[in-house]
């Protein structure tokens, strides 16, 4: 079992690849500087979560 993302986590990540789908790939490096660019996250912690939840998402979706 995988850990369990939060709903801030789902919601940032489900709209930021709504809005930006085709800019994230299924590389986690690449989705983690695109997360930066596009959300104002301070918490590295946080934009990291986010990223992966991104990839995880990118890789469903191809």
């Amino acid at each position: 079992m995988g850990r369990i993302k939060t709903k801030l986590i789902k919601r940032i990540g489900s709209k930021l690849f709504k809005l930006h789908g085709d800019e994230f790939s299924n590389d986690y490096k690449k989705n983690k500087l695109k997360v930066a660019e596009l959300a104002e996250i301070r918490s590295k912690k946080l934009k990291n979560i986010i990223a992966g939840y991104t990839t995880r998402l990118a890789r469903s979706n191809k």
